[in-house]
């Protein structure tokens, strides 16, 4: 069984963020600028600040500009991971439209990645959008990554009662209570765990309200398993908690990069060489720790064909 770009995105939906002077509108960026598309609302990643920006995707994409000798020209964007809507089709309109040259914090999936099944989609909104904007449609193009620069990975976080248990796996987990939000991928790989094992130990809550870990911290259960960047925002948030993470992290990851058109190749060399440079130097581990944000390096293969259920079962 394969599972589909939903499952994939999943993983990424996707602080106390050290800031930058870009300019928060893709058109002030002025000639030469690099422009580059951000989420304005998705710490540790990325938060639009007034003017400014922060997280790490915005570290990441400030630091690549400046290798590259150009100016920074952020343009931010409201994005809606709801069942009406594609973060790759929404990622497509605004680099077909020009609004940007680059996407950031982009899942490397071949789903993610795949020619659209349709011609057109209209945009999301973004800041500096006019009425007509949102009416129109635009004419997508074909999407090329560039190399990865970190991993997007699930861990086991641990409260109440077993806050102090030493967890190396899922299966360290038996007997322990658990939350989980419903139809999400951690749910799955719960469920599925040594054929459903651990179903009876699992409290569902509806995905999308913030509940899961501020449950955890009253002691609704005693662990839950979550992507890692979405704990880092919780306590963020929240430096005071008690939650502690385990240090484990589930096989299947995600790695993140920039995405572009494919008619930008020439740039997309050009990324990926400094990509590949911040990464060898430390460079981007330093943002990440900058960002407030747990770094974990990019692996092989780059670019994730697809999720089975064998890969659930790790």
């Amino acid at each position: 069984m394969r599972l589909g770009l939903a499952a994939a995105l999943a993983a990424t939906a996707l602080v106390a963020i050290a800031g930058g002077a870009a300019s928060s509108r893709a058109e002030d960026g002025g000639a030469g600028a690099l422009r580059v598309c951000l989420g304005e609302d998705l710490p540790p990643y990325s938060v639009r600040h007034g003017e400014t920006g922060g997280g790490f995707d915005f570290l990441i994409a400030e630091a690549l500009a400046k290798r590259l000798g150009r100016p920074l020209a952020v343009q931010w964007f409201e994005s809606k991971l709801d069942e009406d809507s594609s973060s790759a089709i929404e990622a497509n309109a605004l680099l077909s439209d020009s609004r940007c040259d680059l996407l950031g914090g982009y899942p490397l999936t071949r789903d993610a990645l795949a020619k659209p099944g349709f011609e057109t989609a209209r945009m999301p909104d973004f800041e500096g959008a006019k009425a007509a904007d949102r009416r129109r449609r635009v004419t997508l193009g074909t999407l090329a990554p560039t190399r990865p620069y970190h991993l997007a990975a699930f861990t086991i976080v641990l409260g109440g009662k077993a806050a102090e248990r030493r967890i190396a796996g899922i299966g360290d987990l038996d007997g322990i209570p658990l939350g989980i939000e419903a139809g999400t991928l951690g749910d799955a790989i719960l469920m599925s765990y040594d054929h459903g094992r651990l179903i009876s130990q699992i409290t569902h809550m509806v995905p999308g309200h913030g509940e899961l870990l501020p449950r955890l911290e009253r002691g609704d259960y005693d662990a839950t398993f979550v992507a890692q960047h979405h704990f880092d925002a919780y306590r963020i948030e929240h430096p005071d908690t008690k939650l502690k993470p385990t240090g484990y992290y589930f096989p299947l990851g995600f790695n993140m990069g920039f995405v572009g058109l494919a008619s930008a190749a020439d740039l997309i060399a050009h990324v990926d060489a400094a990509l590949d440079d911040m990464l060898k130097n430390g460079e981007a581990a330093r943002l990440a720790e900058a960002a407030h944000m747990t770094y974990l390096p990019p692996r092989q293969p780059y670019i994730l064909e697809g999720i089975t259920m064998r890969d659930l079962a790790k």
